[in-house]
C-alpha cells in the first residue's frame, strides 16, 4: 500500500477537492498520510491568485523530497494548468496535471514511470467543461462543499477564468443529492463554495436562489454558511430567503475590491458602489446583526492616493463586520498586467496594513455589539489550553472552558465580554447538549 500526502494552497475550493482526491485515492488502495511521515506520492494543489502562491508551490515540492527524496511528486491546481511546462522543470516534479485531468489522478498515478519527471498533461481551458463534484472530510465540525466552478466574469486582475475555464455546476437536484451525502458524516454545517458561488446553474437554466430554498429542507444538516457571493448576483430574494431561513447562517463574504467607481470600471467589475452600498443596507435592514465581510484589492493601477483614500473612508463608513485585504499583485495575461500608473510595491504594503487595521477596529466593533445576545454556537475539537472554540451563527468566534462533550455539537449561549485570542466569552443556557455524539 503506497502512502500519499495532499498539500493544498489557496481557497477553500481547493481544500474540498484535495479532499475528495485523497477519499477517492484511498478507495483505489492509497493510505493518507501526513505531509512530514515521507509518502510515496505528495500532490501539491495550487493557487495563482498572487505571485506568492506561485513562489510556495517550489518550496512545497522542495520540503516533499526532504521528507522523502524517492517520492513521486504531482503538482494541480490553478498555478498547473496556468504554467505546466514552468513547473514540470522544478526539480524533482514528477507529473503536472492541468484543471480537466486532475480528477483522474489515480489512472495518471498507474501510469506514471519510476522515476519519471518533467511530464505534464494539459488540455486547453477551453475544452474544460465538465463539473465535478467535491467535499472536504477532514474536519468534523464542518463540511466545505463544492457546488459551482469556473467563472466568465474576465475581470482584468484575475487569472481564474484561464485556469478553472466556465461557470459550471451540476443540476439542482444532482447537487442536493451530493450534498445529502456530504451531509451523512459527523459534520453540522455545510459551507457552499465555488468560484462564482451566485452563478450557479447558469447552464441548466436555474438559479443560486433554486438551489438555497432545496438546500433549506435537507433537515440532517443544522447550519448551511454561503461562503463568498458577488454584490450583482446576491439578489434582494437571497437576503429575504436568508433572514427567514432557520439553517442558513445570517453571514455573507461579498466581495468589493475598491471603493472607487473608476477603479471598478477599470476592473470590470460588474457593480458599482451605489449597488455595493444598497446590498449592505438591504441586509441590515433584515438581519441587523449579520456578518458582512468585504474583500479589499490595494494598489490596483491607477489607484492614486486620493482613490485609496476614496475606498478607505467607504469602508469606514459601511456598517460591515470585517476585511480580507490584498495586495495588488500583476499576474501574466491579465489585461491590467498593462496598465498604466502601477503603485510601488512599499505603498501596496503600506495601504495593505492601514486596512487591516481598519478590518480590526471593525471586527472589534462587531464583537462588542454581540455582547450579552443570545446565539447558537456550533464548537469545535480545536482547543488551546484549556479552552475550546466555536461560531455562531454570525461568524462571532467564541471561546469556552474545554468540555469533550461540547466538540461538535451546537449549543445556545449568551455571548460575554472579549476573551483570549481575539474570541468572545460565552455562558451556556443549558447544562449539558444532548449527548448523540457519544
Amino acid at each position: 500500500m503506497q502512502k500519499v500526502a495532499f498539500y493544498t494552497l489557496g481557497c477553500k475550493l481547493n481544500f474540498s477537492e484535495s479532499s475528495a482526491m485523497a477519499s477517492a485515492l484511498e478507495k483505489h488502495g492509497y493510505e493518507s498520510c501526513d505531509f512530514r511521515e515521507g509518502a510515496d506520492v505528495y500532490v501539491v494543489n495550487t493557487c495563482s491568485v498572487t505571485e506568492n502562491a506561485d513562489k510556495k508551490c517550489r518550496k512545497v515540492v522542495k520540503e516533499a523530497l526532504k521528507a522523502n527524496p524517492d517520492a513521486e511528486v504531482v503538482v494541480i491546481g490553478c498555478y498547473a494548468q496556468l504554467k505546466p511546462q514552468e513547473i514540470s522543470e522544478i526539480p524533482g516534479v514528477s507529473l503536472v496535471l492541468g484543471a480537466g485531468e486532475k480528477f483522474n489522478l489515480f489512472e495518471h498515478l498507474s501510469e506514471l514511470k519510476t522515476n519519471e519527471k518533467g511530464r505534464y498533461i494539459r488540455e486547453n481551458i477551453k475544452e474544460t467543461n465538465v463539473f465535478v463534484p467535491a467535499f472536504s472530510g477532514e474536519d468534523r465540525t464542518r463540511t466545505f462543499l463544492k457546488v459551482q466552478d469556473g467563472c466568465d466574469y474576465f475581470c482584468t486582475f484575475c487569472t481564474i477564468p484561464l485556469a478553472r475555464g466556465k461557470s459550471r455546476s451540476n443540476t439542482i437536484e444532482e447537487t442536493i443529492e451530493f450534498a445529502r451525502e456530504a451531509a451523512s458524516g459527523e459534520s453540522r454545517e455545510i459551507i457552499l463554495t465555488g468560484v462564482n458561488l451566485g452563478d450557479f446553474g447558469v447552464q441548466n437554466d436555474e438559479s443560486f436562489f433554486d438551489l438555497i430554498t432545496e438546500l433549506d429542507k435537507i433537515e440532517t444538516v443544522d447550519r448551511f454558511r454561503i461562503s463568498s457571493i458577488e454584490p450583482n448576483l446576491l439578489e434582494d430574494r437571497i437576503i429575504e430567503f436568508v433572514a427567514e431561513s432557520k439553517r442558513f447562517a445570517p453571514h455573507f463574504h461579498i466581495p468589493l475590491q475598491s471603493g472607487s467607481d473608476e477603479l471598478l470600471e477599470k476592473m470590470r467589475r460588474k457593480y458599482r458602489r451605489e449597488l455595493y452600498t444598497e446590498r449592505v443596507r438591504r441586509i441590515r435592514e433584515t438581519m441587523p446583526d449579520a456578518a458582512i465581510g468585504v474583500d479589499v484589492i490595494v494598489g490596483f493601477p491607477g489607484e492614486t492616493e486620493e482613490k485609496f483614500l476614496e475606498t478607505y473612508e467607504y469602508l469606514r463608513d459601511l456598517d460591515i463586520s470585517y476585511l480580507h485585504v490584498f495586495p495588488y499583485s500583476e499576474r501574466a495575461n491579465t489585461t491590467a498586467r498593462k496598465m498604466s500608473g502601477v503603485v510601488p510595491v512599499k505603498v501596496r504594503h503600506e495601504r495593505s496594513k492601514m486596512l487591516r487595521i481598519l478590518s480590526e477596529k471593525k471586527r472589534h466593533a462587531f464583537y462588542n455589539s454581540q455582547i450579552g445576545k443570545e446565539a447558537k454556537v456550533l464548537f469545535e475539537q480545536e482547543e488551546k489550553g484549556e479552552f475550546m472554540y466555536g461560531f455562531t451563527e454570525n461568524y462571532v468566534k467564541v471561546c469556552f472552558p474545554y468540555d469533550p462533550l461540547l466538540v461538535n455539537e451546537v449549543v445556545d449561549v449568551v455571548i460575554g465580554d472579549f476573551g483570549p485570542d481575539q474570541t468572545m466569552e460565552c455562558d451556556i443556557k443549558i447544562e449539558k447538549p444532548l449527548e448523540h455524539a457519544l
